[in-house]
Order: C-alpha cells, then structure tokens, then sequence
C-alpha cells in the first residue's frame, strides 16, 4: 500500500534522511519508531505529498507520487503532531471543508461528518467552536477530520503528543478501530508503549537511517525476554537474559542493586543503536 525506494533529503548541508526504503501492506498499522529529530516528521511530509524528496521514489497504493500527485494524495488522511484546526469555526465547519477540499457532495460530507463524529465520541460538540475545546478533544478532531473524505492510508505524526496517559489510551483505541475497519496506517511516535500497543510492525530510525524493522516481539526477542537493571555508581546499566530464571540468578549474586523485568522495544532500540528512544507514555 506505501512503497518508498531510496528517499533522501537534505535541508542545506544536512541530510535528514538516508536512502529510506519501506512497505507498508494493505491494512496494516506500521510504527515509525525514533527519537526527536530522527527524521519522522520529514519522512510522512514526503509520503503525504506536503514535501519533496531529494531523491528516490513514492508509490501510494501502486500510483507513483511524483507521477500522479492529485491522485496519490487523495488516498491519504494526515493527522500532523501540530494542532491544526482553525479556531475561529466549529467542529462541523473544521471537516465541512476538508470535504470540500476533496470534493465531497453536501450529503456525502454531512453522512462522513456525522459518522466519524460518532466514532471519536464527540458527537455533542459538532457545533462548538473549536478553539473551546482541549487538547484531547482536539487530536480527536484531527482525527476525524482526516478521515472525512474516506481515505485509504492514514499518516499519523506523533497523534498523541502533549496528552495525559488516560486520554492518550482512548486515543490508541480509535486508532485501532479505524485500523480495524480496513485503513492502512503509518504511526511515528516516540513513546514505547504507543509502538507496543498498536503496531504490527515496528521500523527503527535513527539519524536518518531505517536500522532495524520487525514485529515488536521479534525486535525485543532479538536480545532476549528478560532484562536485569544493574545500579552501579549511579549508572543503570540493563543485561539481557532468555529466560526469567536466569536473569533471578544473576540477581542474586550482584552486589548492587538489581531489578529485573520484562525487555521492551526501548531495550531494542538501545541495543541496536546505543541510545534511547526516550519516550513514554506513563
């Protein structure tokens, strides 16, 4: 469904991303996966047609961006890490347009306007404006508004970013959902329990550059099931084992305090890369 071959970019003497080359299938929700500055952002403002890539190529449900802009765009929904929605008008104004912009019928925009309404529980605020509402209420409306036209491919450029835990859950929820109901959706975000929660794939970035890709339990199972965090002189420094008992008994024989716990995709990241994603979603 998003195929990209060797995409490159660069702002000035600064290459952003490296020869990125990745596929996403046909219903499937993919995490894009890295730390502030890895190059995300960029990457689904080259996929989403809001930018140009120095090199490489693009193909959106087989139709090559470059080659069919309009068309290739019209297949995708973005929900940007920025709030975006105009202020000065309602709920129901906000995606009204959208649909115009796609050129949608008055009754085929009130139909999608009142269902998605429906799906992202905001239903009694249709007619609110949306500079009143909070930034949970917001992401939800971004996320509607980016489904109005009924797109095949969803971006979504850290969605839950600056959200409390309790709402950032409700959120991956409907994500799930709208995944559920045959979207095929592209995820970057920097909070661990995110990709964990929602991906059945996970691509690792890092400086530019895709260095890992995998189910999450087979990126984590790469260094083992079990971690024990080793307190010495100040310094966390985790050691991976295969099984649980394993990592208890190496427990016991440390001086230092230890815990041990279940590997997690950061774990995999650390180990792949040598540094942290540093996000989470607690």
């Amino acid at each position: 469904m998003i195929q990209t071959e060797h995409i490159t970019k660069s702002f000035g003497r600064t290459r952003i991303l490296s020869g990125i080359s990745l596929h996403v299938r046909d219903r499937e929700l993919v995490a894009y996966l890295g730390p502030n500055g890895a190059g995300k952002t960029t990457t689904v403002r080259i996929l989403s047609g809001q930018a140009r890539a120095d090199g490489g190529t693009v193909k959106l449900a087989g139709r090559d961006l470059t080659e069919h802009p309009l068309e290739a765009k019209a297949l995708c929904g973005v929900v940007s890490q920025h709030l975006n929605l105009d202020a000065e008008l309602s709920v129901r104004e906000n995606l009204d347009i959208h649909g115009r912009l796609f050129g949608m019928n008055a009754s085929e925009r009130k139909e999608g306007i009142t269902s998605l309404l429906e799906v992202v529980e905001m239903e009694h605020k249709v007619d609110v404006l949306t500079k009143t509402l909070s930034g949970g209420e917001k992401r939800r409306i971004m996320l509607a508004r980016a489904l109005v036209h009924k797109p095949r491919i969803l971006f979504l450029d850290e969605p839950t970013v600056g959200l409390d835990p309790l709402i950032r859950r409700k959120l991956w929820g409907l994500i799930k959902r709208i995944q559920q109901e045959g979207t095929t959706i592209l995820l970057t975000t920097h909070y661990i329990e995110e990709a964990e929660f929602l991906a059945d794939r996970v691509i690792f970035l890092d400086k530019g550059r895709i260095v890992a890709e995998g189910t999450p339990h087979a990126l984590m199972n790469r260094i083992g099931q079990w971690a024990l965090d080793v307190q010495h002189n100040g310094l966390l420094t985790p050691r991976y084992f295969s099984n649980r008992n394993e990592a208890a008994e190496t427990a016991t024989r440390e001086h230092e305090s230890s815990t041990v716990r279940r590997v997690s995709l950061e774990d995999a990241f650390l180990s792949i890369t040598g540094r942290k994603v540093s996000g989470s979603a607690q």
